[in-house]
């Protein structure tokens, strides 16, 4: 599949033209790019697929709901509704979109909000809002954020760096001078001075960009509910596994190391499960004879399955859910919370408290 990406190089030579020449356009002043007085904080990649933009989302939001009145604005991918929402406690996934659903059942006191207009999105929350972060907004150039953090997934910094269709690319790397930060996430726990120089020289911050390193950190399991269960994995355990995300890999590796025994159900990124999907799951989990079974899937997924078709059906069987977060190496957190919180700082014009 890899050397059949590469017959469509020259594609993603016409590709890379358009996306410069767009970029040149914004940077030239040619086409409009709006800067908000509030503080304005951007997570995005430059590769399509999960780079971990929704952990860092909701650090960001941990970092500063407390101090400050926030937002977060999301285009809603896969929902079915159109224009400006902002998110009720009933709000499904098929109105707001899998992350903002996700974001509202664990920060049910800040605002989330979908619009594919970013800068509508602003402008409705401006007035009521200190701060608003924008999750995967790197390559929306009508808004010029006021800070950027950029991510790169550690495992796909080790492929050919090309641009759509032959790569995962949606800029070319240099794309990269617009963020104010930069992540490599999904590390292992344990990277090497050698392994972080290897990706610095991969990646290439400019001066005046800080580098940092992530991993996945694995939290307790929860129910759908989002409550928090006890539950031992081991080696006699048949964990069924569902997702529908960008790249499970990093979790199938995770409940590996516990399981000897893994049946994954497997579904392309923001897949929408049916009936079908959900009866063949729960076919196979009666049919496994194993003594000690359970059914896992992660927080994005979670919100898909409780779409109300579905429930009857989800609700018969033992699902749990995998939250993730992040974890900063080499001690890097308080300096990345620290650059944040200087940032929203200086650019507050409301008294941030509250």
């Amino acid at each position: 599949m890899k050397y059949l990406r590469l017959l469509l190089f020259p594609f993603s030579l016409l590709y890379g033209l358009v996306v410069i020449i767009r970029n040149w356009c914004y940077d030239a002043g040619i086409f409009k790019s709006y800067s908000f007085k509030l503080p304005v904080i951007s997570v995005g990649n430059l590769e399509v697929g999960g780079a971990g933009k929704s952990p860092m989302t909701e650090h960001l939001v941990r970092l500063l709901k407390d101090q400050h009145k926030i937002a977060t604005l999301s285009r809603g991918y896969g929902r079915e509704t159109k224009g400006f929402i902002a998110s009720t406690a009933d709000s499904a996934a098929t109105q707001i979109g899998d992350e903002p659903a996700q974001f509202k059942q664990k920060f049910p006191d800040i605002t989330v909000a979908v619009c594919e207009d970013r800068v509508e999105g602003i402008k409705q929350l401006a007035p009521a809002h200190e701060l608003i972060i924008l999750d995967d907004a790197y390559q929306h150039r009508a808004v010029k954020p006021g800070f950027s953090v950029l991510l790169f997934d550690y495992h796909r910094l080790k492929e050919p760096q090309l641009l759509l269709p032959a790569g995962n690319l949606r800029e070319p790397l240099v794309g990269r001078w617009r963020a104010d930060v930069i992540v490599v996430s999904k590390c292992p726990d344990h990277l090497s001075a050698d392994e972080q120089a290897a990706m610095a020289a991969r990646v290439k911050p400019f001066p005046f960009q800080s580098l940092f390193f992530t991993s996945i950190a694995y939290q307790p399991l929860k129910n759908l509910k989002g409550d928090a269960v006890q539950q031992v994995i081991d080696g006699d355990t048949t964990v069924f596994i569902l997702t529908g995300i960008a790249n499970p890999a990093p979790m199938l590796n995770y409940i590996g190391q516990q399981s000897r025994h893994i049946i994954h159900h497997n579904y392309p990124d923001h897949h929408r499960f049916t009936l079908k999907n959900i009866s063949k799951l729960a076919d196979e989990f009666s049919a496994c004879t194993a003594q000690k079974k359970l059914i896992i899937t992660t927080e994005k997924d979670a919100q898909r399955l409780g779409e109300q078709e579905l429930a009857d059906q989800v609700n018969k069987l033992p699902v749990l859910v995998l939250p993730i977060g992040i974890k900063f190496l080499n001690e890097g957190q308080q300096q990345f919370d620290q650059l944040i919180i200087n940032y929203v700082r200086e650019h507050t014009t409301y008294g941030g408290v509250h």
